[in-house]
């Protein structure tokens, strides 16, 4: 394990659940619970799915809608890889939603990839919502201008000085 001058840590917090996911810097890119992860963004994205993951246990009827399905209890090898598999692919699909919101949003606003992301974490955490949920609107937004954005997020209005302000 690396000492603590070789990373930095910074708590994510998930809005809507309360539960909170660490993410360490390391040498080699960033570190959620055992995975290492190349970027920034999947290791947000890993730590908003581990944070979901582990308040769904605390969900009735076992874990909410539109999140991966999870291995009982005494499973079996095979059902436990079908569950990692299933898991992965909602990871993925999630991931792709993120980017192209975070593209969206640079592209609109001018603003860098990191910055695009904070927007959209942001936007999810104030209204209590997922951050891949905030992104589908973003990505929705691209091809149907009548899906409603937060004015954080939504399309500067013509006139409107250049880029949107930036609020911290």
């Amino acid at each position: 394990m690396p000492s603590r001058s070789d990373h930095s840590a910074a708590a994510v917090a998930v809005a809507d659940r309360g539960t909170e996911q660490t993410i360490h810097r390391t040498s080699a890119g960033w570190r959620v619970g055992g995975t290492e992860l190349g970027d920034l963004t999947s290791a947000m994205v890993l730590a908003d799915l581990i944070a979901a993951e582990e308040q769904a246990s605390e969900h009735p009827g076992g874990r909410p809608p539109g999140r991966p399905p999870r291995a009982p209890d005494g499973a079996g090898e095979a059902e436990r890889l079908r569950v990692t598999v299933a898991q992965l692919e909602h990871a993925l699909n999630t991931r792709v939603v993120v980017e192209q919101a975070i593209g969206v949003v640079t592209e609109r606003h001018r603003v860098s990839p990191r910055d695009a992301f904070e927007r959209l974490r942001q936007v999810a955490r104030s209204g209590g919502r997922r951050v891949a949920e905030v992104a589908g609107d973003v990505v929705t937004s691209a091809t149907n201008p009548l899906v409603p954005l937060p004015a954080e997020l939504a399309r500067p209005q013509p006139g409107g000085g250049g880029a949107a302000r930036r609020r911290r």
